[in-house]
């Protein structure tokens, strides 16, 4: 059984920029680096793998791999953004921290269960900082919010759409 996430791991440009994004900025500490020499097929590589860790325990981490090819380029919210909790007064000053930090900000959207606020990484990653409004377990109750249902009705229309 799945216990929960460990880490989720990105590309980064650079793993000293990326470091002070994650743990200068955000305040997530760099707890484990990894150098990896040799994939386990046998591919001789010059990669670095680091681990920011939140308190939950779980961790974002990045691969810095310079010889291997990759896009880096502004994600859309739709496409990829890594959504993180914190509490109203985190929220709060993180919103103030951004602009003062010459970091693009967005925010604060109300999403009716959460609100949140927006950053863009140096590697063109969208966070998002999210706290919890009042209601917000009962909305993320499948039972009360009809989920399926409502996965459901989409997955019919988009077929007759197509149709």
């Amino acid at each position: 059984m799945i216990k929960g996430l460990h880490h989720n791991a990105y590309r980064c440009r650079d793993s000293e920029e990326t470091r002070r994004f994650y743990e200068g900025f955000l305040g997530l500490p760099l707890v484990n680096t990894l150098e990896i020499r040799e994939t386990k097929s046998g591919r001789k590589t010059e990669t670095l793998h680091t681990f920011y860790r939140m308190d939950d325990g779980s961790c974002l981490a990045f691969f810095e791999a310079p010889d291997m090819p990759f896009e880096f380029k502004p994600q859309h919210d739709y496409d990829l953004h890594i959504a993180l909790e914190v509490d109203r007064p985190a929220l709060e000053a993180m919103f103030a921290k951004g602009p003062a930090a010459g970091i693009e900000t967005r925010g604060v959207s109300n999403h009716g269960f959460i609100d949140s606020i927006y950053f863009r990484d140096p590697n063109g990653y969208v966070i998002e900082l999210t706290c919890k409004r009042e209601g917000h377990d009962a909305a993320m109750d499948p039972v009360r919010n009809e989920a399926r249902a409502k996965l459901e009705r989409w997955t019919a229309a988009k077929a007759a759409r197509v149709a």
